[in-house]
């Protein structure tokens, strides 16, 4: 099978972001020997000011656990690791010890999160700190951790490699800015109410100018970010992110939501990605490019002969995307909040379809061909793990890639027809088990990641079960 590269979207080349390359785990982080690199790391963060280095890393959930390493103590961190406890991965965001397989049940082991020194950057709005992603292995073995996201999207790409593929993504995201609100049940509200206002910059939908300031603190902090605007609903804003290759590219992804949550807090606010924060106001997406590049540099998407202009492996990438779409539903609609993102006029597909520059559909061909070839997977909800929608959509799009899968006719028109295509699960409780019965995907993604969060899931599932929500008592307490 001739190497096929997964290409940059809207046509621009591949050189515009060159990100560090993706390298095996062992090889990420400095050893004690290689005491020259090192130095040299010391002495440039010493010259720039900066004392402390904040070592981070994903979650099962995508949020940043992390530590703040006084810089003296940085060889030490980078020989030894940090010590955190495995059950970061199995901690819910409300606190609570999940009993996933080699947590609890282990005696509560040890993980080792060694710096990534390639990835260190000064943080713009915090004097004297950078940060670096940390690496994360098992102390006893040495292998990576089986709930790393990091380590799971390192998997999917190796198999990409055998089959002599390698990704290329751009990621959308958008969210919700908050302020307090003492008078309202959550606490918070929109950070403006303003409507009609979509696709808009400057005072008009953004009073206090959030968007200038955000994009001018995330272009410092040097993570891709090219544009934003106001978004559809008062109060969501998008900000876009250069392509680059899938590792870097989740990486940036998963830094970005940091840093926008990090900079809303500094000011009293709140950012949320969480995919429907009001009732009133429709949701947050996720929305990933991809693409293909061959050997020669030619986007191998594009085939002017074939049909739709696409190449037999684009239409194979898509083809395997739909497949597997209930099974990638659970890892891009990652909460019991996702499914409510979804329904008729949402513009969040709820239909397993694809159509040619139509954004009714789960996978959007935009119109350009030649360099700019690619497909958009609207699926996903900004509140996923960038390293999980990263590594599902691809390893769906290599299952396709290796079964020659055509997809059906793409979507004509407005979507949401259920006579026309098949349609995704509703719930969380759904996707969990069309996860769990997508066998081919879950070989890819690798049965202890799977099987982690399949448990780690099903808990928060049994959780929201339990709970008794204002609907509940507003609904019925006065009448029943």
């Amino acid at each position: 099978m001739a190497a096929i590269l997964f290409s940059p979207p809207h046509g621009t080349p591949a050189t515009v972001f060159t990100p560090p390359p993706s390298r095996p785990p062992e090889e990420t982080s400095v050893s004690a020997q290689d005491t020259p690199q090192l130095r040299q790391h010391l002495e440039r963060l010493a010259a720039e000011g900066i004392d402390v280095v904040r070592v981070t890393y994903p979650d099962l959930i995508g949020t940043d656990r992390a530590r703040d390493v006084l810089l003296d103590h940085l060889p030490a961190a980078c020989e030894h690791g940090l010590a955190f406890c495995r059950a970061a991965y199995h901690t819910s965001p409300q606190g609570d010890v999940v009993p996933v397989a080699g947590g609890l049940d282990a005696g509560l082991p040890d993980i080792a999160v060694r710096p990534d020194l390639d990835t260190l950057v000064p943080l713009p709005w915090e004097p004297g700190v950078a940060s670096c992603l940390g690496d994360v292995t098992d102390p006893v073995t040495g292998a990576p951790a089986p709930e790393s996201p990091r380590d799971l999207l390192r998997t999917v790409l190796a198999r990409c490699d055998e089959h002599g593929l390698r990704p290329v993504v751009g990621p959308e995201l958008e969210y919700f800015l908050c302020t307090a609100d003492p008078e309202s049940a959550s606490g918070w509200r929109r950070y403006t109410e303003a409507s009609g206002v979509v696709y808009t910059a400057g005072l008009r939908a953004d009073p206090d100018n959030h968007l200038l300031r955000t994009l001018r603190q995330l272009r410092d902090l040097g993570i891709g970010v090219t544009n934003g605007n106001h978004e559809f609903d008062g109060g969501q804003f998008e900000i876009n992110l250069t392509h680059s290759d899938a590792m870097d590219a989740a990486d940036r992804a998963f830094r970005f939501k940091a840093a926008v949550k990090e900079l809303a807090r500094a000011e009293g606010k709140l950012a949320t990605f969480m995919a429907k924060p009001f009732n009133d106001a429709g949701g947050s997406g996720f929305h990933l490019h991809l693409s293909c590049q061959d050997e020669e540099g030619r986007n191998a998407f594009d085939d002017p002969s074939a049909p739709y202009g696409l190449s037999d492996t684009a239409r194979h990438a898509v083809a395997g995307v739909l497949t597997h779409a209930p099974a990638l539903a659970a890892l891009l609609n990652p909460t019991v909040n996702s499914y409510k993102r979804f329904g008729p006029d949402t513009l969040a597909p709820w239909l397993i379809d694809w159509g040619l520059d139509n954004r009714s559909a789960m996978v959007r061909v935009p119109p350009e061909r030649g360099s700019g070839a690619r497909f958009e997977l609207r699926l996903g909800d900004a509140g996923a793990n960038p390293y999980l929608v990263i590594a599902g959509t691809v390893a769906a799009a290599l299952l396709g890639v290796l079964a020659k899968e055509e997809p059906p006719a793409p979507l004509e028109g407005y979507g949401y027809d259920t006579a026309k295509a098949a349609l995704l699960p509703t719930t969380l409780p759904a996707a969990l088990d069309a996860l769990e019965a997508d066998t081919a995907l879950a070989d890819i993604l690798g049965k202890d990641f799977t099987a982690s969060f399949l448990a780690y899931k099903r808990n928060e599932v049994e959780r929201f079960q339990r709970h008794v929500t204002d609907w509940e008592f507003t609904e019925y307490a006065y009448h029943l």
